[in-house]
Formats: structure tokens, C-alpha cells, sequence
């Protein structure tokens, strides 16, 4: 089934056979020659997987010791051990802290700021034998005696739930299949959490007493399009059963001194109507989009919480996105996105009153953290930009000050005042003003000569905002230009931005990244043939299609658990998450006029015969977020069509999933070799 030719000087890329596969929907018929790859019980696959690795070995091997110097350079930027800084909630305060040479943290807490530390989970106890291991859940009870976390050792989030007793650290209860959500009753003893579907998909409710056998379900989805959660409010006095699609939700609350009473249902599920409840006390604030698409806040009497009832706090303003609440005894904390930037917007409760908090730069990128105390006078939140590293600040209410309690350690020699900051607009075809976020070094940087790596998203309304990363700096260092795409899609000039990046208008995205990459050539950003680009899961399928588009603007194309075999997947409902992506992209099912749209754009449905740029194509085995088959029928197709003599390298991991390797230093070698194949190609070599 596979054909592997060996060379005197080494591997030559492997060949997957071509075994046609018809696939038949609105009377046409299309044939996948790489279906097979999808069987992963077959060990002809595993082969081929194999084969694939040791080619992109085969090639990257003259980079050794660029990998090597790359990593060595990233550790360089990593302190030997590192603690987050503590926040306090219900009588203590927690953190988590990470040991030297160790890949897995440890979290504590301790009753006073200088008091005694109680560890409460050594995740590299339980990380010791797997390839894989993530800590996706860690909770509290109300009466701190028992801790819920949740474990996943495949990369696909299929977690085994676990009820510690902290004192004397006995297992108390097991829960495998979990979804990673929970939420605690007053009584510290019942708990409801999530179970998940053979797809992967959360679809059960669950409620049980910690020890004991009387687990029972409280909610079922049947809606395969919609995706149910469980959580407490912040102050553990409710508990949240939320439902949603992809611009649909609806809520059921329930008292958490109450958890065997019934589930009060808020507001049924309606179309196009989008409600997020944020609990306090005896009122609910609600983020809504009832009143615009941009949202508004709402309040309601907790007791009494019907839509009738609902009065506007902050109303909706077509210019300005409202993206989170946080609630304070005397304010709200609101973050909002304007223009495409972030901004604190610090209201009164009653009257939607309030001003904007100064947080410094302006393009910069915020987000609060840990705000379990209503009563406190400051604001934790989470600061960066592309020249700031990664900051954990409080803003004072009071006096409006900013008190910076960390930043992350970027290295010895890091000097922010080397790099330059830009925000431009490109101009789409359509007229529409696209932004670009830049950053290079300002003493390597000349004119037209730089390569550049633009990098992009655009999907599910997710913003790409300006972020420092030490990682970068290797690339910085070395001449590159880094520039982030805000393509349609994202949510970064508002609501009408994702509207316009979705569904049948889908191509906008890609459109709009290619218009930002030829900007970037005619306003001297980088050479014209030096122009790279990249994009992971759904930015994959961005670069699967901007490949296709315009295969001559591209020097070399990072493409990460890509979504390249769009239209295949979104007619398999038995694939993990299908059906909840018909939001997104169409159903082409029940739809025609979606499957000849998904179909025109669709990564693997447009390979076509052309010289293809360099490509990098990285997957996991285990992502049920993107199916390992879609890159590896990609790339299979590629290698078929393509008339050029560039480098196609197709690595997977063979333990992980959609996030790649686990741990804090899991990534680096990965990393590094992704930067050194972006640095040859660039004629870089050290």
C-alpha cells in the first residue's frame, strides 16, 4: 500500500497509493484516493505515519544544530523554576510553582500570604509514566477539604475525573469519560459535571454524591449541534448548566444550597440569540446580543430571572464588542473591544456608568484573572503587547493606579526598547480596512529586505491580539519581521467582523490574508520573496487555502493540525465535533449550496497541479479536535500535484493531540524545528 524508495544519499519522500474512495452527496460523486489513511487500526497507516517522520527527519537533519542552538536559546528565555503569583479565594491563597528541570507544576495554597505552603497536586507524580499528561480541571470544594482535578494522558480531552480528600490525600471517587467541567454544591459533597459521547462531544449532565453509587443524569443534549457545560458562579453560590451552538445558548441555574431541586430554566433557546449569565448573589448579569450583535449588559432578580424581567445595564453600542464581566461589590469590570483594541470598561452596576481604565499602550492585549473577591479595591488582570512580555498586574479602583506584580522572565539579556511595534490597515478587495500587528527588530530591520512571517486565524469569532512571545525572539533576532493578520473571522473590529468570515462568506478570510501579505510586500515590510506564512487547526485551513490561491506569494507555508479536508469531515457527523461546527461552516448534509461552498474552498479539494511553496506540516495522532488523516491526505495530494521541487515535510506526533506535546518543556524541540525550517529556507543557517 506503500511506496518508500530508498537512496544511497537517504530517504525520498514516502508515497501514499492512491485506492479510490467515492464519496456522494446532492447527486455528485467525488473520489478520495486517501481515504484509507483515516483507519488508524490499520497497521499500513501506522507504517506510512512512520515513513513520514523519517523523511522530515531525513530533511531537517542538516539543521541539527540549529534545532539544538534554537532550543538552548529558548530555555535561555525560561527562569530554572518559576511560581504564578497567588491569588485568594474562600480563606486561602493558591499558585502553582514549577521546580528546576521539572516539566509539570505544582499547585499550592496556604492559609496567610507568609504562611506555611500545602501542596495540593504534584502533577510530575502522576505525569512520570505517560508520553502525554495534562491537568485540564483542578477544584476546590466550598469547605476546602476536597479537591476535584481531572486528567488527560491521549491529547484528545478524554479526562478521568478525581475526588482527592487533602488532608490525608485518599482518593475518594472516580469518574472516567469526563468533559472537565464541574461544579460543587454548598455541601462540598454532591457534585455535577460533564460526561462525554463516543465523538468526543459533551452531552450529559451528571449529579452525584463524592463516595457514593447515586450518580444521576440532571440534563441531556440532544441537539448535536449544541454543546452543554456545568460551572459555579464565582462565588460558588449557583450553579450554571449552560447550553450553545454557534450563535445560540440558554441557561438552567440552580441554588447550589439546593441541588436536588429542579433546574430553572432562564430563557429557552432561540434562534440567533446568544445570552451569557454572570452570578452574584441574588442578581444575574447578563451579556446578550438581544439588543444588537456587539452585546449588551443586562440584570435580572436571580429568584425571578425571565427575559421580561431583564433591564439594561450598558447598552449596545454598534462601535464597541463586550466580551467578559467581572463583578466587584461597587462595579462592574467590563472588557470591551474598540477599533480592534482592548479596553477595561469600569461601570456602575445600576447604571452602566463608568469610565476606561489607563492600562498603558494602547495595541496591547488584557485579560482578568482570579477575581474572587468582590469586595477588593483592585483588578487583576493579565497584560501583554508585542514588545511586553507577559505581566500579571492589579489596577487599583481607587487611585487608578497599576501595580505591576510580575513579568515573565524573557531572558538576561531581553531589552524591549530593540523592538518595534506597528499596527497598519491593509485595504481588502472589497474596501475593507484590515489590520496588521508588526514587530521586528528595530537595528536589523531594513527596508524590503527582511523575510517575514505573517501569521493568522480567523475563525469561531476568536481574536488574534497582540502577545509577546519569548519563542519569537528567536526568529526577531535573526532579521525576521513577525506580523499577525486580523482577518474576518476574528472578533477584533466587532461582531459583524466574525458574521463576515463565516458560513457563505468564508472566503473573505482567506481574501483578506492574502490582501494583508501583498500590503505587507508593497509598503517594504519584508522581500517579496522571502514572504512566509502560518497558521494552526482553523488557521491551517487558511493556509491550505491561501496555498492554493496563491501558491507564488509564498517563500514557505507552517501549517499546524491544519482542517484541511474540510468538506469530507463536515459531512461525517461520527467525526468528534462535526456536528457542532455546522455554525460555523455549513452543514453540507442538508445543504447543497454549503457543500459547493465548503467545496470551493476546501484545502484537499483544490490541489491542484502547480509548484507548490516549502511546506511544514505538523499533526498529533490523538486530535480530536482535527482528524492526524487530514493533514496526512494533504500532504499526500500535494506530493502528487506538485510540479515544483520545494521541500513538503509532514511530521506527527505520535503521543499527542491537538495541543501538541504536554509539559513546559514539551514544545521547544517542536518549536525549534518549525523556526529552523522557516530560517533555511530564508537562506538563515545559524
Amino acid at each position: 500500500m506503500i511506496g518508500l524508495l530508498l537512496v544511497i544519499t537517504g530517504l525520498i519522500a514516502p508515497v501514499a497509493e492512491e485506492i479510490p474512495y467515492e464519496i456522494t452527496a446532492h447527486g455528485q460523486t467525488r473520489i478520495d484516493n486517501y481515504y484509507w489513511l483515516n483507519d488508524i487500526e490499520n497497521p499500513q497507516v501506522i507504517e506510512y505515519l512512520e515513513a513520514e517522520n523519517l523523511y522530515a527527519d531525513s530533511i531537517m537533519a542538516n539543521s541539527d544544530q540549529l534545532i539544538e542552538t534554537i532550543v538552548m536559546e529558548m530555555l535561555g528565555r525560561m527562569p530554572e523554576d518559576e511560581a504564578s503569583v497567588p491569588y485568594y479565594r474562600n480563606g486561602y491563597w493558591y499558585w502553582y510553582q514549577y521546580r528546576p528541570d521539572e516539566d509539570y507544576s505544582v499547585n499550592m495554597r496556604r492559609r496567610h500570604p507568609d504562611g506555611e505552603a500545602e501542596v495540593l497536586l504534584d502533577e510530575n507524580t502522576y505525569a512520570v509514566d505517560h508520553e502525554y499528561f495534562s491537568v485540564e480541571l483542578l477544584s476546590i470544594s466550598p469547605d476546602n477539604r476536597t479537591m476535584a482535578w481531572a486528567y488527560d494522558t491521549t491529547g484528545g480531552h478524554w479526562n478521568t475525573l478525581i475526588f482527592t480528600d487533602i488532608n490525608s490525600g485518599d482518593t475518594l471517587d472516580i469518574v472516567s469519560n469526563a468533559s472537565g467541567d464541574l461544579a460543587w454544591a454548598a455541601d462540598s459533597k454532591m457534585v455535577f459535571f460533564g460526561l462525554n459521547d463516543a465523538t468526543g462531544r459533551t452531552d450529559r449532565i451528571m449529579r452525584k454524591t463524592i463516595s457514593c453509587d447515586d450518580m444521576v443524569c440532571v440534563y441531556t443534549e440532544q441537539d448535536l449541534t449544541f454543546w452543554p457545560w456545568v460551572s459555579n458562579s464565582s462565588d460558588k453560590q449557583w450553579i450554571l448548566i449552560g447550553a450553545a451552538s454557534s450563535d445560540e445558548s440558554e441557561y438552567r441555574v440552580l441554588s447550589a444550597d439546593n441541588p436536588t431541586d429542579s433546574l430553572t430554566l432562564v430563557h429557552p433557546r432561540t434562534a440567533g440569540l446568544e445570552y451569557y449569565i454572570y452570578a452574584a448573589d441574588s442578581v444575574f448579569f447578563i451579556e446578550t446580543n438581544l439588543n444588537g450583535e456587539n452585546f449588551s449588559v443586562m440584570r435580572v432578580d436571580a429568584e425571578n430571572p425571565s427575559m421580561e424581567n431583564w433591564e439594561t445595564v450598558i447598552a449596545h453600542d454598534p462601535e464597541i464588542l463586550i466580551e467578559d464581566v467581572d463583578i466587584f461589590e461597587n462595579l462592574l469590570a467590563v472588557t470591551m473591544r474598540s477599533e480592534g483594541l482592548k479596553k477595561l470598561f469600569l461601570a456602575d452596576k445600576i447604571t452602566g456608568e463608568g469610565y476606561f481604565a489607563d492600562l498603558g499602550e494602547e495595541a496591547a492585549t488584557f485579560y482578568t484573572s482570579a477575581n474572587y473577591s468582590p469586595e477588593a479595591d483592585s483588578i487583576r488582570l493579565i497584560y501583554t503587547s508585542l514588545t511586553t512580555p507577559w505581566s500579571t498586574i492589579s489596577y487599583n479602583i481607587s487611585d487608578e493606579t497599576i501595580n505591576i506584580l510580575k513579568t515573565q522572565f524573557a531572558g538576561e539579556n531581553f531589552d524591549k526598547n530593540l523592538y518595534e511595534s506597528e499596527r497598519v490597515m491593509a485595504t481588502a478587495s472589497d474596501g475593507t480596512l484590515v489590520p496588521i500587528g508588526i514587530v521586528y527588530r528595530k537595528d536589523l530591520f531594513v527596508p524590503g529586505e527582511n523575510p517575514l512571517l505573517l501569521y493568522g486565524y480567523g475563525a469561531y469569532g476568536m481574536s488574534l491580539d497582540p502577545m509577546f512571545s519569548s519563542s519569537h525572539l528567536s526568529l526577531l533576532d535573526r532579521g525576521f519581521v513577525y506580523a499577525d493578520a486580523h482577518v474576518r473571522g476574528g472578533s477584533e473590529m466587532g461582531r459583524h467582523w466574525y458574521n463576515q468570515g463565516k458560513m457563505m462568506a468564508k472566503m473573505n478570510t482567506f481574501t483578506d490574508f492574502i490582501t494583508c501579505g501583498e500590503y505587507l510586500i508593497e509598503n517594504d515590510y519584508c522581500n517579496s520573496d522571502l514572504l512566509f506564512a502560518m497558521g494552526e487547526s482553523a488557521g491551517g485551513l487558511l493556509m491550505g487555502a491561501v496555498t492554493n490561491m496563491r501558491p507564488d506569494l509564498w517563500k514557505g507555508i507552517v501549517a499546524g493540525v491544519p482542517f484541511v479536508d474540510a468538506l469530507t469531515t463536515m459531512l461525517d457527523p461520527s467525526i468528534p465535533l462535526t456536528t457542532g461546527e455546522y455554525g460555523e461552516w455549513g452543514n453540507p448534509t442538508e445543504s447543497a449550496e454549503a457543500y459547493e461552498y465548503i467545496q470551493s474552498y476546501s484545502p484537499v479539494d483544490n490541489v491542484t497541479e502547480m509548484d507548490f511553496p516549502a511546506m511544514y506540516v505538523f499533526s498529533g495522532i490523538n486530535d480530536s479536535q482535527v482528524g492526524y488523516w487530514e493533514p496526512a491526505k494533504w500532504v499526500a495530494a500535494i506530493r502528487q500535484a506538485n510540479t515544483g521541487d520545494a521541500d513538503v515535510i509532514f511530521r506527527i506526533e505520535m503521543g499527542s493531540g491537538h495541543g501538541g506535546a504536554s509539559g513546559r518543556y514539551g514544545w521547544l524541540g517542536d518549536t525549534a524545528s518549525k523556526y529552523a525550517f522557516l530560517l533555511n529556507q530564508a537562506g538563515i543557517t545559524e
